[in-house]
């Protein structure tokens, strides 16, 4: 018995998977950043989340989870579960500044962009979550 299968490769796979993984370098290299200095816990970080209302200790507890989630986002057996949790911190972000009253597209939709840039290098380089969520003429 013969069982065809369907890679979901196409001729424009190749350089679709190309440009994820370079949308997935691009937000890795800022989220190394912003992991970084939240887990050197650099005053700009303390004096951040001061402003926002949170505990200016909290810095390094939000890097863990960011490069908790990070890791699991390069990963490609996990990387779904990456992008869901990150969008979670993102979501609690965004939720901050609109709280404060945060300029919209500078401040408050900064994450939005970001998972942006995170969900789009995911959907191009995976033919399984294209297949989930197709774009349609």
């Amino acid at each position: 018995m013969t069982v065809a299968t369907d890679t979901g490769r196409t001729s424009s796979s190749r350089p679709m998977a190309w440009a994820g993984w370079a949308l997935t370098g691009l937000f890795a290299l800022f989220m190394t950043f912003d992991i970084a200095i939240k887990l050197v816990d650099l005053q700009v970080v303390r004096d951040t989340l001061a402003a926002l209302g949170y505990p200016p200790g909290l810095g390094r507890t939000i890097g863990v989870i960011e490069l908790v989630c990070l890791a699991l986002y390069l990963n490609p057996r996990t990387a779904v579960l990456g992008a869901v949790l990150f969008m979670a911190v993102m979501g609690g972000a965004i939720t901050s500044h609109l709280r404060l009253g945060n300029p919209l597209f500078s401040h408050t939709l900064f994450g939005v962009y970001l998972g942006l840039f995170m969900w789009g290098g995911l959907w191009l380089r995976d033919a399984r979550l294209r297949s989930l969520f197709p774009v349609r003429p």
